[in-house]
């Protein structure tokens, strides 16, 4: 199926208000659990640590800088194009979530496995990353800003794809995926020490994370969930 193609910018300024308010919201309500609060106290302390050293904030400053221009170009020339207000069965809205997911999630794989390691043409690049063994918040923006573009502009192609495939996304089934892929990526790099119930499953994928981050050899490629690592054997436990 096809889509028009149609310049629908009041689409994707109402996406971007979404992002936005769910963003705020769901912060203010999940730091409310206290266990989640006291998490996010001690990465903020441990990145105060972090951010104390020279080669922390430039690093940081450049990700932020390459992320809002890849922000801009997904926001004002991609989702004006395949984005709008068109209601769609809820069963879709899912289906549409996971297609782009795991789109990204697959390519994404492939990219950190071959390019980002091993012998990698940007094994390099990566390994700034990886310089953190240790990872929380501040982590996931410790990244080298060509880093920072190649995922961004690989989760905007996903959204570019898969939104032309089915003939055009809902506002909000877009907004719930990118507050979801936005806060996986930071949830990886969260140190947590959180009771098993209800949190075993968001202790899980950071300790996961974490075990990738020991050194450039070990598994976990993927970003959205582990499903590629275990299907091609790099699930690393």
């Amino acid at each position: 199926m096809g889509i028009e193609w149609v310049y629908d910018w009041q689409a994707a300024l109402a996406l971007l208000a979404l992002v936005a308010a769910i963003t705020i919201v769901g912060k203010k309500l999940v730091f409310l659990v206290p266990a989640l609060a006291e998490a996010r106290a001690y990465n903020l302390a441990q990145d105060a640590k972090k951010l104390a050293q020279a080669k922390y904030p430039v690093m940081v400053q450049w990700t932020n800088r390459v992320g809002l221009a890849c922000n801009l170009f997904l926001y004002m020339a991609v989702a004006p194009f395949v984005v709008s207000f068109a209601a769609k069965p809820a069963w879709q809205y899912i289906i549409d979530v996971v297609a782009v997911l795991m789109f990204y999630d697959f390519f994404y794989y492939l990219m950190h496995r071959f390019l980002f390691h091993g012998k990698g043409y940007f094994r390099k690049v990566h390994g700034i990353h990886h310089q953190a063994r240790s990872p929380t918040y501040i982590d996931a923006l410790y990244v080298h800003p060509l880093e920072t573009f190649l995922g961004l502009s690989l989760f905007t192609l996903a959204i570019a794809v898969v939104g032309y495939a089915v003939g055009g996304m809902n506002v909000f089934a877009t907004a719930v995926c990118i507050v979801i892929y936005t806060q996986i990526n930071v949830v990886n790099h969260t140190r947590v020490d959180l009771p098993r119930f209800p949190f075993k499953t968001l202790s899980w994928i950071t300790a996961k994370h974490a075990v990738h981050h020991e050194n450039m050899h070990r598994g976990n490629y993927a970003s959205i969930t582990l499903l590629f690592d275990k299907v091609f054997g790099t699930f690393d436990r």
